[in-house]
């Protein structure tokens, strides 16, 4: 019992470090066959054509590329039990947060393989008043659906569990501390490229952060395993 235990505890780790190598794969196919991410600053009438032209197979990544952040889910219950006999409240909170982030991101990111997949065939077969219609309520879902629910509120839960989780792990007696200042580096990329809808100054710190991201979920899911299974062997 004990072994199923400690196995079942390393499940939701390996869904960290998994979905990291995930999100690596979708977004290069994404940036080869539909121009992603620059893509999404483009009009309905640029953006349509491009989204249909990757076919069935497009909207398929798409769709897995939405459930991604499921991740998030058993990354923030592993970092729950494996942290939170150090400061429960703070990695309570970090819990929420990764819950917020999962349900937002995925909110974002559905909308491409469901409601801009129907848009775009409308707007394929549309008069030009009704492309104008249908291009009008492309831009309101991005800023919305995408811009301030998947991309700002998204990415600002996710930075703010990785800040909680850092800092808990600094305060642990865990020998690598490195981690936890590597994650600080992370959340702090990531809070500050969330405004980069805002201003272009930080666009440079959130290109890093593409990149940063699912190399610090790589790291963090294999530190909590090994964070598992010696916290288990010096109880045993």
């Amino acid at each position: 019992m004990k072994g199923y235990r400690d196995q079942s505890h390393r499940h939701p780790i390996l869904c960290l470090a998994g979905g990291a190598l995930a999100f690596l794969g979708v977004f290069a196919y994404l940036a080869a066959r539909f121009n992603y991410p620059d893509v999404l600053d483009g009009p309905a009438a640029t953006v349509f054509p491009s989204l249909l032209a990757t076919g069935q197979q497009g909207r398929l990544v798409w769709a897995i590329y939405g459930l991604l952040p499921l991740i998030w889910l058993p990354a923030g219950v592993a970092a729950y039990e494996a942290l939170a006999p150090v400061q429960r409240g703070a990695m309570r909170l970090a819990l929420q947060f990764a819950v917020v982030a999962a349900l937002a991101m995925m909110l974002g990111l559905m909308r491409w393989p469901s409601v801009h997949w129907h848009l775009a065939l409308a707007f394929e077969r549309a008069a030009p008043p009704e492309q104008a219609v249908l291009a009008s309520v492309f831009d309101g879902l991005n800023t919305y659906l995408g811009n301030y629910i998947g991309e700002f509120l998204g990415e600002l839960s996710f930075s703010a569990f990785f800040l909680l989780t850092s800092i808990v792990w600094l305060q642990s007696p865990s020998s690598s501390r490195w981690i936890g200042w590597l994650g600080l580096v992370t959340a702090a990329f990531g809070l500050l490229g969330t405004f980069r809808n805002v201003t272009g100054a930080v666009a440079p710190i959130a290109a890093l952060n593409n990149y940063l991201l699912p190399v610090f979920m790589i790291i963090l899911g294999v530190a909590l395993a090994r964070w598992r299974t010696n916290e288990t062997s010096a109880g045993a």
